[in-house]
């Protein structure tokens, strides 16, 4: 969903898939695993987000098949019996929500999850063993559902988009899977990817998972809420550094300041040189080469903008690999960093130009 807007993109725009390169949510995926080395707290937030999108789902599908199997007359008798259902239609499997349905001041949104989670603990309660027995039965059921762009993580989820169930539908098996597969995957202690929380909150996702049988979407809000202030506080501030005001990564800006090194290294040379062999003006003007080529990688490195790729609208993603900037806001802050980006490697490159070319010279 594209947006124009005239300020840097929150956490959840980027999360929603709201948001444009550089910004969006790929490059912060990027930028989590290869900058922060934390990945794994993406990922945690962006499944938990799917096993609600999943539920969801289930909830449509199975208000479908009743409506589909009822015949005509009893449905108008039994209307209050599919309430919950017909509430629950409302949803939208990619509509955005806050952390935990919270974040985005939609009352409406929020007591709609928590109608949905209601109703899927009310309907565990009456089929917990048999949801169990489906869900050791159907393997990996739970890697295919429903979903929206697919990103380039190892996470189960990611991999299809669809359900093993019959139909292409999601069944509880599925959900139940969802949610054990979360919980062994970044919650239990040692796990292949775990992610740190409070003990509190891990104990208590373990025992509703593991105990009293719950697969709702309500069982894994406060771990979400968790990751996503810690990703807001710690992880996005740097990210739309990096992203909204440059437009390169690490290794790109160290080797621009070697780069700056050499040229400049190169140039004293040369200029030198020229002086004290008192070269006449039109050999010392040469000298201009190596002090642009320093200055342009020095003013590079300090902002951490290639002036000349910014203003033809690119940003390194990973190293020498370009991606157009399609973020309107963010084209315009990278467009004013790369003019004064140039505006000083020029005023360094003319300085040092013109006290070489015109001092006097001296012959040994």
């Amino acid at each position: 969903m594209e947006e124009h807007r005239n300020r840097l993109p929150t956490l959840l725009e980027v999360l929603s898939r709201r948001t444009l390169a550089p910004v969006d949510l790929f490059s912060f995926y990027i930028y989590m695993r290869d900058q922060q080395c934390s990945v794994d707290y993406l990922d945690f937030w962006l499944d938990v987000s799917q096993h609600m999108s999943l539920c969801r789902h289930y909830v449509r599908e199975l208000r479908r098949s009743v409506l589909l199997e009822t015949p005509e007359p009893e449905k108008m008798g039994s209307r209050p019996s599919s309430d919950i259902l017909d509430r629950n239609d409302d949803f939208g499997l990619g509509d955005p929500a806050g952390p935990s349905g919270y974040g985005n001041g939609n009352g409406e949104r929020k007591g709609n999850d928590q109608r949905l989670s209601a109703f899927l603990r009310s309907e565990g309660h009456t089929s917990a063993a048999h949801s169990l027995r489906s869900s050791l039965e159907s393997g990996h059921s739970a890697h295919r559902f429903p979903s929206g762009e697919r990103l380039p993580r190892p996470s189960y989820m990611m991999q299809s988009t669809e359900s093993n169930s019959p139909g292409h539908t999601v069944a509880r098996a599925d959900i139940r899977a969802s949610a054990e597969r979360i919980l062994y995957t970044y919650l239990l202690p040692n796990s292949e990817r775990e992610v740190i929380l409070p003990d509190n909150i891990v104990g208590d996702i373990i025992r509703m998972v593991e105990q009293e049988g719950r697969d709702d979407p309500e069982v894994f809000d406060t771990a979400k809420d968790y990751v996503f202030q810690a990703m807001e506080r710690d992880a996005f501030p740097g990210f739309l550094q990096a992203k909204a005001l440059g437009n390169l990564v690490p290794p790109s800006i160290l080797l621009r300041l070697v780069l700056a090194l050499i040229s400049f290294g190169g140039g004293f040379w040369a200029a030198f040189y020229v002086v004290l062999t008192d070269q006449p003006r039109h050999i010392r003007c040469w000298i201009i080469l190596p002090f642009v080529l320093a200055a342009y990688f020095l003013s590079s490195y300090q902002y951490k903008v290639d002036p000349a790729l910014a203003l033809v609208g690119l940003s390194e993603y990973t190293f020498m690999n370009w991606a157009r900037i399609r973020e309107p806001y963010v084209r315009s802050l990278l467009n004013k960093r790369a003019s004064v980006s140039l505006l000083l490697a020029g005023f360094i490159a003319v300085s040092l130009c013109v006290l070489f070319i015109f001092v006097p010279g001296t012959i040994f």
